[in-house]
């Protein structure tokens, strides 16, 4: 990875083993592993699998292969999925924290459902335009947003190594945010696609 295009990857591979290493200490296993991780890592930036998927300006595919990466290094220890995204919660919770704080900010906020519905708004536009995520439908009225996703990137990314079910980790990123917005808006997740037909969402004025 000597060429300045893997700038990009090179950075990812050394802030994720730092967050790996986390996720190795909260599953009771040694930290000698990271070089493990920091090899497999590099072997899957450089394969056909990540440009076929590195296409998506509205998907950060460095950072889902990161996680994928280490999903099948901790499957190799035996460890069942909810271990697997409990371990990898615990590595990224620093990050999760700063990001909970911002959301309480918004849940201050009289106009936090309005925000709500904007970024739901720009979300899909973005991932409409880009193809990253398929829609079966997507509705907004002046009191609630709803969806329902057929077929998701970040999904098939997960299928493609065979652990599909481990994209939970990624399905739960919006329950983790609408959890910190209790005053104004109520978020009912019907379904993902992590282990269902369909992702299929309401975000609610409360």
């Amino acid at each position: 990875m000597r060429n300045s295009k893997w700038k990009k990857e090179n950075k990812s591979i050394r802030s994720n083993s730092k967050v790996f290493k986390k996720a190795l200490v909260a599953a009771g296993i040694r930290d000698e592993y990271v070089q493990d991780y920091r090899r497999r890592l590099t072997r899957m930036y450089l394969s056909s699998r990540y440009k076929e998927h590195n296409i998506y300006p509205s998907t950060d595919t460095t950072h889902v292969y990161a996680v994928i990466a280490m999903c099948l290094e901790l499957k190799k220890f035996g460890l069942s999925d909810s271990e697997i995204i409990t371990a990898i919660n615990q590595g990224f919770v620093k990050r999760r924290t700063f990001f909970k704080a911002l959301i309480s900010l918004v849940d201050l906020l009289p106009n936090s459902f309005e925000i709500a519905k904007k970024w739901n708004i720009q979300d899909h536009e973005k991932r409409v335009c880009d193809g990253s995520i398929t829609y079966a439908y997507f509705n907004v009225c002046d009191d609630k947003v709803e969806y329902s996703v057929s077929k998701c990137m970040y999904v098939e990314m997960f299928r493609t190594y065979g652990i599909r079910s481990l994209c939970k980790i990624f399905c739960m990123t919006d329950e983790t945010a609408y959890a910190g917005l209790t005053r104004h808006v109520r978020f009912i997740r019907h379904s993902d696609l992590s282990d269902g037909e369909s992702c299929t969402d309401e975000v609610i004025r409360k």
